[in-house]
């Protein structure tokens, strides 16, 4: 297997976890429960009822209930994680796999054959192959609701940036199919997200009206998340070590947002100032393994940030350095000092 960000497993328990990153420890895969077997579930799979876990904290009271022994403190990434052993999984579910399933399928669904539709029109407007495209979340799954929304993604660099360009054309053209959230529907955004990411409104809104990776597809939300190949990535499992130094608040300017866009997504920093941390340590970068966090701030733009701070030690090259993560916590956040 190679798992990456955005692919399902399914494991013997019958939980379907959703996979982060693109690095995992030897036998075993990071991922965390998305979809969990309920008998008053609202989701039908193929022999049973399914609900949803949305937020951190959810996932991991689920773990700690039913399935401790997946809850493990993983010494290279210096955090508590969730880690599915390769032989308990009995399914891999992959995004390009599912829209290739979609192309050939007779019979869609309405929300499918809007995926698929998606999918189309902006493989054809950014010239990108249909390989470097897929559709995740609960279509691929097969475990959607009639509010469900579609989850494509779109894999490489090259072709990365080609589809955003793409998208940022499409939500300005009438005739297409995209469309960007108008306040009101940036206020139910915003409700839903508030519950495990606190900022105000006013900032909220400055910063995600403008992302075009996100909004409304002939009347269905999207979300497109951006992928790295695994040969645009050279990591692996041990070659890093991140060791957690504590929590802060920080203002800073952004040099580089090159790697905004993607899945997880990097800004480096300068003129950083440090505030609320029991460790005064030079801090470079800004990182986020979740997709709400992507293509946040600009180069040149000022911004407060907080969140965990982790020591990055490079073992090959012995340089080390420190980081914020953003997403761990409800409390973690970044926004434009306007």
């Amino acid at each position: 297997m190679r798992p990456r960000e955005g692919d399902l497993i399914k494991t013997q328990s019958g939980v379907v976890f959703d996979v982060k990153g693109t690095t995992h420890p030897p036998d075993k895969i990071i991922a965390f429960p998305r979809f969990i077997p309920f008998t008053q579930g609202t989701r039908k799979g193929k022999d049973q009822l399914y609900g949803k876990v949305y937020s951190l904290d959810e996932r991991f009271n689920y773990l700690k209930q039913n399935h401790p022994d997946l809850i493990v403190f993983d010494s290279v990434f210096g955090e508590t994680l969730c880690e599915v052993s390769l032989n308990h999984i009995i399914e891999h579910y992959q995004p390009t796999e599912k829209l290739t399933e979609l192309r050939n399928a007779k019979n869609l669904s309405d929300l499918e054959e809007k995926a698929l539709n998606l999918a189309e029109e902006l493989k054809n407007n950014a010239n990108i192959p249909w390989s470097s495209i897929g559709i995740s979340g609960s279509i691929m799954a097969a475990l959607t609701t009639p509010a469900s929304d579609i989850d494509p993604i779109v894999y490489g660099t090259e072709n990365s940036q080609k589809a955003y360009l793409t998208l940022q054309q499409l939500q300005k053209t009438p005739s297409s199919g995209f469309k960007p959230y108008t306040t009101t529907e940036l206020q139910t955004l915003y409700d839903f997200r508030s519950k495990d990411t606190h900022m105000s409104f006013s900032d909220f809104s400055v910063v995600e009206s403008r992302k075009a990776f996100q909004g409304m597809y002939q009347g269905v939300d999207y979300f497109i998340r951006f992928i790295k190949e695994p040969n645009e990535t050279s990591q692996q499992y041990g070659d890093i070590c991140y060791q957690n130094s504590g929590y802060s608040k920080i203002y800073s300017t952004i040099t580089d947002a090159q790697d905004a866009l993607y899945t997880p997504c990097t800004y480096k920093l300068d003129s950083v100032q440090v505030l609320e941390c029991s460790q005064m340590t030079p801090i470079e970068e800004v990182v986020s393994f979740r997709g709400r966090f992507c293509m946040q701030a600009e180069i040149g733009e000022k911004i407060e940030a907080q969140g965990k701070i982790e020591r990055v030690i490079n073992k090959k090259s012995g340089k080390e350095h420190y980081r914020l993560i953003l997403g761990n916590k409800p409390q973690d956040y970044m926004i434009l000092l306007r």
